[in-house]
Order: C-alpha cells, then structure tokens, then sequence
C-alpha cells in the first residue's frame, strides 16, 4: 500500500487569531465559512459558533440570558422555568456546561452549552440553593443551600450524570453562602453568613477540616488566590474583606472597603483583587501585596457579582439595580470599555465560558484512514484532542484556547492508498 498524508488547503486548515478570546469563531483565512474548518460538526442550537460567552441569570424572568463577547450581543435567553428564580451560575472549563442554581425552585439546573438548553433539574433538598462552583478538573459542581434552621448544607454534583453525590450538613443558622474551590481542587471555601466563619471542607469526602472566625459580620462572597496561598472574603456588615492564609487558616489581615459588599475575584496572576461594592456603585480594587484599595472603578449600577475574561483583560459586572446590565471593564486602564443591556433587567450571577470548535478531515474515497492529527504553528493550545471518527475515514480535531491570542492549527489525516 501507498501511504499519503491529506492536509486540509492551508488557506482554510489554518486559523490563526482570536483562538484564545472567541474560540476559532473569527479567523484570518477568507473561506472558512465555506470550508467549516473548525467549526461545530453538528448541527447546534444558538451559539451556532465556537466562542467565549456570558452566562447570565436573570432573577427576575427566569431566564438565563447569553451574550457573545465579541459582540457585546444578546445570543439568546434560556427558559429556566417558572417560579425558578435562576440565581448564581458556574460554566465547566471545557465549555460543555453551565449549572445555574435556583432560589424559588430548591433546584440546580444543567445547561448544555453547546445547544442553550437546560438537560437537568437537580434537586438540593430543602432551602435555597445559593452559590455554585465547577471543581478544576470540571468533574463536580459543588452548591451551598441556605434553609431554615437546620435545613443547611454543601452538595457536591456529578458533572457527568447530574446527581448530588456528596452533601455536608453545615448546622443549624449557619446559612452557607458563596464559596470558592482551591486551585487544586482539594478544599472548598465556603462563608457560612449566619456563623460568622469560613469553612474549609475537603472536597473528596466532603467532611469539615476546620473553620475560620472572620468575626460577626455577614461574611457573603469567597475568591482563592492562583496560588492557592490566600482566601479573600467579603462581609456585608463590617465592610471589610477578610485574607485567610490558607496554610495557617488564619485571617492575615482585614482590608476596610465599604458596607455592603457583594462578590469578589483575583486577577489571574494574583496581583489585584476585584470588590463589587454595592453602596458606592464602584468596583474596589485591592492591591495584594500591601492588602490596601489602590483605585475604584464607577458602574453604571449597583455591582453584584462579578467574572473574569480567560485571558484576564476584562473583568464582567452584573448590576440588578440602576441600569440593569452588565458593566465591561478594561483591566489595563481601570475603565468600564462597554455595557450590555439585560433587556428583561434583574442580572445577578454571572460567568464565561468558552464553546470548544471541530474539525475534520476526510481521506479521498477509496482510501483508509490509518492515522491523523494536527500541526500546530505559535503557542500549544491549551485544550487539543485528535481522534479518529469511528466507522468513517475521518480525524476529528477538538480545540480550545482559553489564555492565548495566536495559534496557527492544521488538522490532517494519514490515509493508506489501496
């Protein structure tokens, strides 16, 4: 047999630019809408291309609503259900799923990313299901669940089938409220509102390791640092925001802000950290090398809950009062760059996720498929999977790039000539 490799025409097998911002969505070859290089091998529900996307719960309207980043547009708004009250939402880092938990409902929906439908209720138990994190391997999705009494607790969700597979009973009038994940996935962080504490849990058996006193003031929204080395706390009552040392699980210092805090996030090299302080209509940025506010960043509204883009240029804002919407920050100057209106108002939670592309690459009829793969030109993607399709002569390519801007990538396939 003759072994010949296939290459798709460089001209539309090679996509360079904005692989790391918006997926392959836009690329620099002319014909790659006719070619389909890279983009979904079947036929999806809106977003119909790969790109990075923000996932919006709006409270109000049961709605999820879905805007491109590219565009600053409205894609499309998800059907939640009636008297769901979305309220909080994570997105897998595979950009497969989004979770979404419920105030009215006592449920978590799964949404699947690729067709903008919702896939799952999952059902908490009794309470309100509150904050919602993705583990960094994207195998669980963990929820705190605020009730009445002794009706509190944290589940842990299987991203693969949907169901609650871990739940710890946090106690009575804790009131578990946002939490966060350790860069190794190991601990959760989580600020029990009525306790006054912060809980550390160990993820895989989900038991309590120890708690952090942060004082009798409302403790609400958590963020780790990349490093995992500091916890960063709000409180709604003090208006301090708490930095646990994570290897003494101690309160390092409190960093007065403002009352009435609200969400918190850390830059992606660790050196800023994002407050949305509610009262003053601003973002507080803390420098975290002097534990101090450096600057404020005015919102068109009140700033609730708050997400980092994947390539740490822009920081998201949603604010539910004012002008409902969302607030675009460029972080290189400390300025709102763009807003994008929530034409139904209420957004409260809010995260980004990237959808992966596809591509595929055919031998000629007559041959057989032995082998394929991909050329990479500039940085290694991050995410990249070639394999062959089986019962057909075709290698499908998976690709997604989250934290660079230039990679040049060409699929091909090693078929055996008869």
């Amino acid at each position: 047999m003759q072994h010949f490799a296939v290459r798709e025409n460089p001209r539309v097998g090679s996509v360079r630019g904005y692989v790391s911002k918006h997926g392959v969505r836009k690329a620099s070859c002319t014909v790659l809408a006719a070619a389909a290089v890279l983009a979904p091998s079947v036929a999806l529900a809106a977003p119909a291309a790969p790109g990075t996307y923000a996932y919006v719960a709006n409270t109000g309207q049961n709605k999820v609503e879905v805007f491109d980043t590219a565009t600053n547009a409205l894609v499309t708004s998800i059907d939640t259900g009636a008297f769901s009250g979305p309220l909080q939402v994570a997105a897998t880092r595979n950009g497969k799923k989004v979770y979404v938990t419920e105030r009215d409902s006592g449920a978590v929906s799964a949404i699947d990313a690729l067709t903008n439908t919702v896939v799952a209720e999952i059902p908490t138990g009794n309470g309100t299901p509150e904050s919602v994190a993705i583990s960094p391997d994207d195998r669980r999705a963990y929820v705190t669940v605020e009730g009445n009494g002794l009706a509190n607790r944290v589940v842990a969700i299987n991203t693969a089938t949907d169901a609650v597979v871990g739940t710890l009973e946090t106690g009575e009038d804790t009131l578990p409220n946002g939490l966060a994940v350790s860069p190794d996935g190991k601990r959760l962080y989580v600020a029990y509102r009525g306790a006054g504490v912060v809980a550390v849990i160990d993820s895989a058996t989900m038991t309590l390791i120890t708690t952090v006193d942060v004082g009798p003031s409302a403790p609400r929204k958590v963020a780790v640092s990349p490093s995992g080395a500091r916890v960063y706390v709000t409180e709604n009552n003090s208006g301090e925001v708490s930095v646990i040392d994570t290897a003494t699980n101690t309160v390092v210092v409190p960093i007065p802000v403002n009352q009435g805090l609200d969400g918190v996030k850390v830059s992606l090299d660790g050196k800023r950290v994002y407050v949305a302080d509610r009262n003053n209509a601003r973002v507080a940025v803390i420098d975290a090398a002097t534990n101090s506010v450096v600057t404020s960043i005015p919102t068109t509204g009140d700033p609730a809950e708050m997400a980092v883009s994947p390539t740490g240029a822009r920081l998201y804002v949603s604010h539910p009062n004012g002008t409902q919407g969302v607030s675009v920050i460029d972080l290189a100057t400390n300025s709102v760059s763009a807003t994008f209106d929530s034409p139904e108002g209420a957004p409260i939670g809010i995260d980004l996720g990237s959808v992966p592309g596809t591509s595929k690459v055919s031998c000629p009829a007559g041959s057989v498929l032995t082998g394929g793969g991909f050329g990479s030109i500039g940085p290694a993607p991050d995410q990249l999977v070639s394999r062959p399709v089986p019962g057909t002569n075709d290698w499908e390519v998976n690709g997604q790039n989250r934290t660079r801007d230039d990679v040049t990538l060409t699929p091909y396939v090693v078929c055996a000539a008869p």
